[in-house]
């Protein structure tokens, strides 16, 4: 880490560590925010977009329809964004026990682990708010038995870490987070701000969260993973959000370098500004595509209802179908309660409806897969 390149006492202080390489720790928040006549638009859009959201979050009868699809889609994208392989597909054909994947079940433990800790944390906000032991919580669920298991799972971390390219070492990082003993001041700072009320607007306050957390950096592995669930947990803990419906990583994955770049920017030159453009153009951005995605959801479930609508057991079924569009004919027993032929015949009615499809191949334990709501998921809006 180049220590010349941090021109800015307002964003943090360059320390040399008695191992020899610099460190950076970050002043504690918050920063003077410049509201320029750019960023108050931005902000404006994003509160907007935000409020759409959240208003469509508490109109929709079964909120479910949309929660279930929208959390893990996010966790794909999230862990994806830190190198796993697995698909949207992959999660759900695991979930089924339905057939081997190509991916590394490593990487599908990844995904199925930021999914725990997805729903543990919006449950545990019913009782706990936002804190450091909510984020130790939320990590011992992230990296249960998954490749950071090493990287002592709810634990921050005790030894030092840094981000730059593989084979680089503290003294040939891009950027080395604080050392322990200053990293816990800092996360105490962090946390004093996490539970300030009315000093800045919410979503100027959630990006400057973030952000400190991600500078801080305070576990081995996991950070960026934290960080972006962090986002969702404090605009609910707001009550910005009526439902868990925003997740940024399609954003941030979309505009990966650009995240980086002004992550950093923030630990040089103390670009707050550039940074929170960015942070709330996502919001913006993201909160529209959830606004679309929900809409063409719920039109195809209208759309099938009508087609539907003289055989109740099909239109059960298809309900399921949106919390994982594959399906047996066995699981469709469980979910309906009935006997097997009974189940066969609803998996029928929305064969014939142009909803399911068999996808296996096989003339035992077909496999079949509801296609139009995996496209209505995975689709850009």
């Amino acid at each position: 880490m180049d220590p010349t390149e941090f021109k800015c006492p307002e964003a943090g202080r360059v320390i040399r560590t008695a191992e020899g390489y610099h460190a950076f720790v970050p002043a504690p928040l918050p920063p003077r925010i410049d509201y320029t006549p750019e960023l108050v638009l931005t902000l404006s859009r994003a509160d907007a977009a935000l409020g759409e959201l959240s208003g469509l979050g508490r109109l929709i009868l079964n909120p479910h329809l949309l929660i279930t699809p929208y959390a893990r889609r996010e966790a794909v994208l999230s862990s994806r964004i830190e190198g796993t392989q697995a698909g949207l597909s992959d999660i759900l054909l695991d979930e089924m026990a339905a057939g081997a994947s190509a991916v590394d079940a490593a990487d599908i433990r990844e995904v199925r682990n930021y999914i725990t800790a997805l729903e543990y944390g919006m449950k545990r906000l019913r009782t706990l708010p936002l804190s450091l032991r909510l984020v130790r919580e939320l990590h011992e669920r992230l990296m249960k038995g998954v490749r950071g298991n090493r990287a002592t799972p709810g634990e921050f971390r005790r030894s030092q870490n840094w981000i730059g390219p593989a084979g680089s070492t503290p003294a040939t990082a891009i950027y080395v987070p604080p050392p322990p003993p200053q990293m816990h001041e800092a996360l105490s700072a962090w946390e004093k701000y996490l539970h300030e009320r009315d000093r800045h607007p919410d979503l100027i306050q959630c990006g400057l969260m973030h952000e400190h957390f991600e500078a801080i950096h305070p576990f081995l592995d996991g950070n960026g993973r934290i960080g972006r669930l962090l986002i969702t947990l404090f605009l609910m803990e707001r009550e910005r959000l009526a439902q868990p419906l925003l997740y940024l990583s399609a954003y941030i994955e979309a505009h990966r370098q650009d995240y980086y770049d002004l992550l950093q920017r923030v630990r040089t030159r103390g670009d707050w500004s550039g940074w929170l453009q960015y942070f709330l153009t996502g919001v913006a951005e993201t909160a529209r595509d959830a606004v679309e995605r929900a809409n063409r959801l719920t039109a195809l479930r209208e759309k099938f209802r009508k087609r539907l609508m003289d055989k109740p057991r099909a239109v059960e079924l298809l309900d399921a179908l949106f919390e994982n569009p594959y399906i047996t004919v066995a699981r469709a027993t469980e979910i309906l309660g009935v006997s097997n032929p009974t189940a066969r015949q609803a998996v029928g009615h929305l064969q014939a409806a142009g909803m399911l499809k068999e996808v296996s191949g096989r003339k035992w334990g077909q496999l079949y897969l509801a296609a139009p709501i995996l496209k209505a998921i995975e689709q850009d809006a």
